[in-house]
């Protein structure tokens, strides 16, 4: 199992890894400004330690001795002749000035140099003062300069301006910055005078100013974590912890509400966690409550709808054969509701010995409503047709008058109703808005009978219906169904259709009616597949053996 680290932990780090970040940071910047203002305070120094040494030279006298250090450095004048002139007085006498003035300020190396930038060795000594004579240059000696040095002076040359960038360099007398002051006279650069001291104190207080902000950089994270800990132990992880715990409580003590939560002040985010937590459970029992007594009425409904289901199922005829004792015809019916209870109905029945009524018939509307519906239009029906001596017809007429009372809710349902005499094979039938029959012939295919019909009963009152009169021979079949068969859909919405009822129709041509319909009922749900089941499919097969058979 995967260990959890504490919110006050992490906050902790968090806050220790900024304050070094930011210390580093300061550190560095810190550092970085105080080298840059010591180097200028330095440079600035050397400038102007070669500006009095410029003082030094009276007017045309450097750019005498200038000429006459390129002449010695070319071959055009001896050594000989330049170690006379650098014993003359008043060379002596600068050289001495330039000497107590190096010595008195500390610094390693003054010279004055005529720049040669067209030979390898670019400098030329005019004057030397070195902190070692016996290593200084002498006049007309040259020197090589870095080459950023070189560029830097060049520019100087050129415009006759010292350069402002610090001129950096570490030699055996350690850190030191020098100054490249170019002369000029009569416009022109003529000589440059460099100075070169020594950065003595430099390192050092570097060293204590890094140790200084080193320390101070460590006390503020020591400080900064211990105050971020503390603090979000206080203001961040408890309360979380709290809301935490108190959450889990809930889901172990059976739902039991936490006061605790609604109690927790941080004045941020965190209360308002904690009172969403504290509604939150709330409204989870709530929710739960309300949750129970709905399972509840639907079980109590679904408990309900199942009787309704079996009391519907029992209102229609289910058992077969039907007429066991009849070898004059075979009759064969079934209902498959689309909800729990349905608004298709089939029904069969004697009016008496030899005539036999059949009713096909679909509520509009689905569910309990048109369940209800269905209940009063068979019984209606029924009943109606048992009371004999009436024709179909008059029979819907009747029937459709007492559904009109008091019809709301504006149901209406289709009636295929037929009375077939079974003695002489004629028979007489009333069409109220249903699909139309299908007929099988003895010697011939199914085929949809199709004629003008009437109304829905309940549309309107005072309708009457058509009814035309039909022939069966022994061995002819009659199919008559609901919409709920050609108007199942598959999940690509095509219908089921005519043309594949009948076809399934022929392909089963053969087939008993009890196993007709079930056949039927197949194809019609490889052709839907997956795709939910809309309205009510119901199917009636009756198939005339004729008299004699009897």
């Amino acid at each position: 199992m995967k260990k959890h680290i504490s919110i006050k932990y992490k906050i902790g780090a968090l806050l220790f890894l900024v304050s070094f970040l930011v210390s580093c940071g300061s550190l560095i910047l810190g550092l970085y400004t105080f080298d840059y203002y010591i180097m200028k305070q330095y440079s600035d120094t050397a400038y102007q330690l070669a500006h009095t040494t410029e003082d030094f030279f009276e007017d045309g006298e450097l750019k005498e001795m200038a000429d006459f250090a390129l002449k010695v450095s070319r071959g055009e004048i001896s050594k000989e002749e330049a170690a006379e002139f650098t014993e003359t007085d008043r060379y002596r006498d600068i050289y001495k000035r330039l000497v107590n003035l190096r010595k008195n300020m500390n610094a390693n190396d003054i010279y004055v140099s005529v720049p040669d930038f067209n030979a390898e060795k670019s400098i030329i000594y005019i004057m030397d003062s070195y902190i070692e004579e016996d290593k200084c240059f002498n006049l007309g000696d040259a020197s090589a300069l870095p080459e950023k040095f070189k560029q830097i002076s060049m520019e100087a040359y050129k415009t006759g301006v010292p350069t402002t960038d610090f001129l950096e360099s570490k030699s055996e007398f350690g850190h030191n910055t020098t100054a490249s002051y170019p002369v000029v006279y009569e416009g022109k650069t003529i000589a440059f005078i460099n100075v070169e001291i020594p950065m003595t104190t430099l390192e050092p207080f570097l060293r204590n100013f890094f140790k200084s902000m080193a320390i101070f950089s460590a006390i503020l994270m020591i400080v900064v974590s211990l105050v971020g800990y503390y603090t979000s132990k206080k203001s961040i992880s408890k309360p979380i912890k709290t809301v935490a715990e108190e959450a889990k409580k809930f889901i172990t003590n059976k739902r039991e509400v936490s006061e605790i939560l609604n109690s927790i002040k941080t004045g941020d985010e965190i209360e308002d966690l904690s009172k969403t937590f504290y509604s939150l459970e709330n409204e989870i029992n709530e929710y739960i409550d309300n949750l129970q007594k709905v399972t509840t009425e639907k079980e109590r409904i679904s408990t309900e709808l199942n009787v309704a289901t079996n009391i519907q199922a029992e209102m229609l005829p289910i058992i077969f054969p039907a007429f066991p004792e009849r070898k004059d015809f075979d009759i064969y019916a079934s209902m498959t509701p689309a909800k729990e209870v349905g608004g298709d109905f089939y029904d069969f029945f004697f009016t008496d010995e030899n005539h036999l009524a059949m009713v096909m018939a679909d509520v509009s509307g689905k569910g309990v409503p048109a369940a209800l519906f269905m209940v009063i239009a068979k019984t209606l029906i029924k009943n109606r047709t048992q009371m004999g001596e009436a024709s179909p017809s008059a029979i819907l007429s009747d029937v459709s008058e007492n559904l009109c009372e008091g019809n709301k809710s504006e149901f209406f349902v289709t009636v295929w109703l037929a009375i077939f005499d079974l003695s002489t094979g004629k028979g007489i039938a009333a069409n109220a808005g249903h699909e139309h029959p299908v007929i099988k012939r003895s010697d011939g295919m199914f085929e949809i009978v199709k004629y003008r019909h009437s109304p829905a009963l309940a549309v309107l009152p005072g309708i009457t219906f058509r009814e035309h009169e039909f022939e069966m021979q022994p061995g002819d079949v009659l199919f008559v169904y609901t919409d709920g068969v050609v108007e199942a859909t598959d999940k690509n919405d095509e219908l089921f259709g005519e043309e594949r009822m009948l076809k399934a129709l022929n392909e089963n041509i053969d087939c008993s009616m009890m196993d007709l319909l079930p056949n039927i009922k197949k194809e019609i749900d490889d052709f839907v597949g997956e795709a939910p089941q809309f309205d009510d499919i119901t199917m009636l097969g009756f198939e005339y053996y004729g008299p004699n058979n009897n």
